[in-house]
């Protein structure tokens, strides 16, 4: 038994004990060497460096407004169509193209921009508030406006205010959305026909 004790004494003994005594300068200079230190400041700096992001090339913020460009616009298209069906009205294609072309040029400018600064918070409080404002002017037109206004108006107000929550950061979204929501509740207002 005192045999085991002192064999179990000095395996730990020996084990505290490193098997090959580096001096400090040369544990230094083979951490450098390897670049050890350079691999966890490499992968740290993404992180850190999200803030001060550089502006992407005009190209890609071309690409990145058709994204989003050519849906929205055939959400305008389709809306004006289910508007005209709505109230039994044939759109002939010319009066498409014709909203078509005035309403284009707006939209990309408009979804353009606000896509190159869509990470700024004074465009995200902007969209919040346009949210805010053509939502419920849209839902109160469904309800209470005249067909004519209705065909006019609804297509356009219904792709900012998709656009918007589009755009919007989660949480700025789902709050305009729960406080639209309230607004139609508490004005009795109905979103199906």
């Amino acid at each position: 038994m005192a045999r085991n004790r002192h064999t179990v004494q000095t395996m730990s003994t020996s084990a505290q004990k490193p098997l090959v005594e580096i001096p400090e300068d040369e544990q230094w200079r083979l951490i450098q060497e390897a670049g050890v230190l350079r691999k966890i400041s490499d992968t740290q700096k993404p992180a850190e460096t999200t803030d001060n992001a550089e502006p992407l090339p005009l190209a890609e913020e071309i690409f990145n407004a058709v994204v989003l460009i050519m849906p929205f616009t055939f959400f305008l298209i389709m809306m004006d169509i289910l508007i005209h069906q709505q109230y039994a009205q044939r759109p002939t294609v010319s009066d498409v193209a014709q909203r078509l072309l005035t309403n284009f040029p707006i939209l990309s400018t408009f979804v353009f921009y606000t896509t190159r600064h869509k990470a700024n918070p004074r465009l995200q409080l902007a969209l919040f508030l346009l949210s805010l404002g053509v939502g419920p002017r849209m839902i109160w037109l469904v309800n209470r406006g005249s067909w004519l206004v209705n065909i006019r108006q609804c297509p356009q107000f219904a792709t900012i205010w998709l656009y918007t929550v589009v755009q919007l950061n989660l949480n700025w979204a789902a709050l305009s959305l729960v406080m639209i929501g309230a607004w139609t509740w508490f004005t009795g207002m109905k979103l199906a026909l």
